[in-house]
């Protein structure tokens, strides 16, 4: 956990592009947040809590994102912390408040120009209509992707073959179907209900598995 009035710099370095660990260090002094490398978390990429009980502002990003994806998740939760500040519980998490304060924070590190030219052209372009999260904007994920450590490679939907039988890290198992729309038709396996997934869920192939009987 990172306390304030300190130079986190070196730290930070672990997890994002050097020449963003100042600006970052000093957005946790300012705010007197709470900044916390958390484990991985399939639910979630980071994590942004106003004060509450006596507790200050607290943020976490997830330890395992790439340096690009965990920047990108930091501001996303400092925009956050700004919009609190600023309007406290009044206005939409995600609304046009926080979509001006995540904009206005992502421009020094453009200006800086510490990202490849793809994940900046796919920043800019989701910087028109930011979403509650960049996995929602398919293709600033979809670049972002390309950045993971190769030690850690995932699967997602799109990538797998129509009928691939697969499983979530939870243990459900589905079987891939069509896409209907943005989303693909997935049959669970044990209940044969359907569920819709996003092209870009991550998700573990079943080997030598037959669900068919749809």
């Amino acid at each position: 956990m990172f306390a304030p009035m300190e130079d986190y710099s070196a730290q930070l370095r672990k997890y994002m592009p050097a020449l963003a660990t100042p600006i970052i260090s000093r957005w946790i002094n300012d705010s007197g947040c709470q900044f916390r490398i958390s484990r991985s978390r399939t639910s979630k990429l980071g994590d942004y809590r106003p004060p509450y009980g006596g507790k200050g502002h607290r943020i976490s990003v997830n330890h395992n994102l790439n340096p690009y994806a965990f920047l990108i998740t930091s501001v996303h939760e400092f925009a956050h912390l700004k919009t609190w500040n600023t309007y406290k519980n009044k206005v939409k998490p995600h609304g046009p408040e926080w979509k001006s304060d995540f904009r206005e924070l992502m421009r020094p590190f453009i200006r800086l120009g510490l990202f490849p030219a793809d994940i900046q052209q796919a920043i800019v372009r989701y910087l028109d209509n930011p979403a509650a999260s960049s996995c929602t904007d398919l293709q600033l994920y979809r670049v972002l992707k390309r950045y993971d450590a190769p030690e850690n490679p995932v699967h997602t939907v799109e990538q797998l073959p129509e009928n691939t039988v697969f499983s979530l890290k939870n243990g459900r198992v589905f079987q891939k179907k069509e896409k209907i729309r943005k989303r693909y038709r997935c049959i669970e396996v044990a209940t044969r209900r359907i569920y819709l997934f996003s092209p870009v869920a991550e998700v573990i192939p079943v080997k030598h598995e037959k669900a068919d009987g749809d």
